[in-house]
């Protein structure tokens, strides 16, 4: 179930109403960086949290490889 013909419809008109026509195309530019902005944002915490999932999985298999025991 969701946003039918009929209820978009009247969202715009109360957003043209409120806004004014002029204001239309500020708004949505505004609404676009901040929806981009987010993305890479939200972007950049989850290539940070899978760089440190690799460290931590980089030292785990150092510590475990045969050849950790030779270099101690």
């Amino acid at each position: 179930m969701g946003i039918g013909w009929t209820e978009l419809i009247v969202i715009f008109c109360v957003v043209l109403l409120f806004f004014g026509a002029k204001r239309i195309p500020e708004v949505a530019r505004a609404l676009g960086r901040a929806s981009r902005e987010f993305k890479n944002a939200r972007d950049s915490v989850v290539n940070e949290v899978k760089d440190g999932f690799a460290e931590e999985t980089n030292k785990e298999q150092c510590k475990n490889s045969p050849d950790s025991d030779k270099k101690a």
